[in-house]
């Protein structure tokens, strides 16, 4: 999904090349995020975007990391512990390592994947490597139209919605606007799918006065965000757990991600100021 906003912007004779459809002169939340993980598909106008978050985050690439191996353990734990064979990635993302469908295959072979997002270099490098074959697929729709993305042609091709799915919702709420209601959208999913579905989130979060020091450097990057890229909203823990509402936590609940289960060979996150500003959980609907 691309959320996009008037400024920054790079002059015409500074930008760089990119495939057709790309604008390199305004920011993108997937190209900075891509930055954040070291990797390759962004441009100067996102380096300085991030640039700019770095100096009140420094520790922000580490919960980028988390954040991805946050993704790793909840889809090999919905694969291997729930047992289930399709997925909705909403969201998705610029390609990496270890992506949906490579994780939930490692343990199901031939477990469906499709990949929603709007961003066009998402779309651009997701075609080539996320659609590999009869199982994944890619579509192209914006995520707070619900409807729109479960009744996609593509969509309906790979996923079942009479059996339970894994309804993946990673980094993706918080870029939704109070105003364009997060939880009604996360809602409208939730409704379509069956008993035994697993729904999984991660979200910017701010402590409140829980933590002070935290919840200052909460605000400042929501700021930062905002100001750059038009949107990012650092919520509380009942905010966050109101996407829930009606499905069943599993143990440990909504936790900073590095505490979800973690697994040997993660990286160790210091529990410092960033670590708590980033949060999720995995819920099953009864």
């Amino acid at each position: 999904m691309t959320i996009i906003h008037e400024e920054p912007t790079v002059p015409e004779s500074e930008r760089e090349s990119a495939p057709s459809g790309i604008d390199t002169s305004k920011p993108s939340v997937a190209r900075v995020y891509d930055y954040m993980l070291g990797g390759k598909d962004n441009y100067e106008i996102d380096r300085q975007v991030a640039a700019a978050a770095l100096r009140v985050a420094p520790d922000a690439p580490q919960a980028a990391m988390a954040n991805r191996e946050f993704l790793r353990r909840t889809v090999r734990y919905l694969a291997a512990e729930a047992g289930l064979r399709q997925f909705l990635d909403i969201g998705s993302g610029l390609p990496t390592q270890g992506n949906v469908h490579e994780v939930a295959q490692s343990v199901t072979p031939g477990a469906h994947v499709v990949y929603v997002d709007h961003d066009p270099i998402v779309l651009a490098h997701g075609r080539a490597l996320l659609a590999v074959d009869e199982t994944t697929t890619i579509v192209d729709a914006d995520a707070r139209e619900p409807e729109k993305v479960m009744d996609d042609p593509r969509t309906q091709a790979l996923i079942d919605f009479s059996e339970p799915v894994g309804l993946l919702l990673f980094a993706i709420l918080h870029h939704l606007k109070d105003e364009e209601n997060p939880g009604g959208v996360a809602a409208r999913y939730i409704s379509r799918l069956a008993p035994g579905s697993h729904v999984v989130i991660s979200h910017f979060h701010n402590p409140g006065a829980a933590l002070p020091e935290v919840s200052e450097q909460a605000s400042s990057a929501e700021k930062i965000f905002n100001e750059n890229l038009g949107t990012g909203r650092w919520r509380t823990r009942d905010e966050i757990l109101a996407y829930f509402d009606g499905l069943e936590l599993v143990e440990p609940g909504l936790v900073p991600l590095p505490e979800w289960r973690p697994e040997t060979g993660d990286h160790q996150a210091t529990p410092g100021i960033t670590y708590h500003t980033f949060v999720g959980g995995v819920a099953r609907k009864p």
